[in-house]
Formats: structure tokens, sequence, C-alpha cells
């Protein structure tokens, strides 16, 4: 898709999977409205001049394509909007760096047993969910925290990855080619293919899917936080 940046950002979704990815925005946005549904809470918020609508989602695959339907049944948004942490998979990436989307895929559906490829949905032509290129293009021209910015591919799965599972499952890199992994973004994607809604997935490598994994999760969380509101606040000031 390409809409052209001002048209999406009339009313921009943005979900993360825990309060550390979305507090930063709460600090520093003007609350407008507060609803909850089912447990979730939704915030309609002001950044930059420009309506949001911010909701913590929860982790993996269900809740963030449950909440995403939910939000763009309730709010109409002009495009969604996830943002977090993930693993790294390309060894040129560095803890602290970002990662948007170039495009997503959903690493652990694997259907080559009926003569799909890995990673397409199955009985469907799904598979690789490319980003909204004018977000893409301008969050690669965004700062973040002096650290570098990259475009590349993210692979979601229902799985917390260390570096024994990556040894295991060396097609991540390999086959599917990915460059970060995590546990949401190709579900919103999905979500928001089927919506023919515009999206991007920013996320900083938080850890190396390594024997570190949990440690420097843990402990980057802050960085995440202030780079995930460093390039959504300057997406939404382009």
């Amino acid at each position: 898709m390409n809409a052209g940046t001002d048209n999406i950002l009339d009313r921009v979704g943005i979900l993360g999977a825990m309060d550390a990815e979305i507090s930063q925005f709460l600090e520093h946005a003007e609350t407008l409205e507060r609803t909850e549904w089912r447990g979730f809470v939704f915030h309609r918020l002001r950044l930059r001049g420009r309506e949001v609508i911010l909701v913590k989602c929860g982790v993996g695959k269900v809740f963030s394509a449950l909440v995403s339907q939910h939000l763009i049944d309730a709010y109409l948004p002009s495009a969604l909007l996830f943002t977090g942490v993930a693993g790294a998979l390309n060894p040129a990436y560095a803890i602290g760096d970002v990662v948007v989307s170039r495009d997503c895929l959903q690493h652990d559906v694997d259907g080559r047993a009926l003569g799909f490829a890995r990673g397409n949905l199955l009985y469907t032509d799904m598979k690789i969910f490319a980003a909204e290129s004018s977000l893409l293009a301008s969050a690669l021209s965004a700062r973040a925290d002096g650290h570098k910015i990259h475009a590349g591919r993210i692979l979601t799965g229902d799985q917390f990855m260390t570096r024994d599972e990556i040894n295991q499952h060396r097609y991540l890199r390999e086959e599917m080619q990915g460059d970060a992994v995590e546990m949401e973004g190709g579900a919103m994607a999905q979500v928001c293919a089927v919506n023919g809604l515009p999206f991007l997935v920013i996320r900083t490598i938080s850890d190396r899917a390594d024997g570190d994994a949990v440690h420097d999760f843990n402990r980057f969380l802050p960085v995440v936080a202030r780079n995930s509101l460093a390039i959504v606040d300057h997406i939404l000031s382009a």
C-alpha cells in the first residue's frame, strides 16, 4: 500500500503488548478519553496534534489479532502501528537498534505436510504482509536514542526465542530470511491485510535471542519505551 503519509495519520491506532511499551505515550500525550472493552483499556489521546488510540493488547498472536480487530471496528483508525521489543536474528543488529517492518511473516505456521510453504496461511495465498511504504520511509528518517534504524523482515510466533531455539530453528534466518523475531506483529499485519488498512511494526532490539535474552529483555525496556515514542512522534510530525 502507499496511501501517502498525510491521509493515513488522521487517526492512528497504536498497540503494545506490555505496559512498559506504551507508558511513554501516556506521559507525553493529552488524554481525551479512556474506555474499557473486555478488560482492555483504550486511551484516546492527542499527540502532535493528531488523534491516537493507544492500547495494551497483551502478549501473543491471539491477543494481538483480537484487540486489533476491535480497535478497527470501534475507532475506525486510518492506520495501525505496533511497537515494542524483538529479538535479533540478523547478526548486524545490535541491542538498542530499531527494526521497522519491511514486511512480516508468521514463522509458526507450518503446513508443509499439506503442500504449503512454511509461513503460508493454510488454504489462502497470504504469507508475506508488506508494511505501508510511506510509514516505513518516515520511520527510517527518525532517530532512535543514538542507535541505528533498520528496515527488515519481522517474524512472529507464539514463542519467546533464546539461542537454543534459534539453533534448533535455523530456517528462521536461512529459509524465511527473518531479521527479528517477536510475538504479535505478524498477527496485527494479517488483520490489517484483511481490513485493507495500512500498518507498520516498530521494534527495538532488546536481546539477541541468546543465553542472556531474558536479562537483556528486562534491562532494555526503558530504551524500548523511549525509542517507540521518538519514532512514532516523528511519524506523526510528518
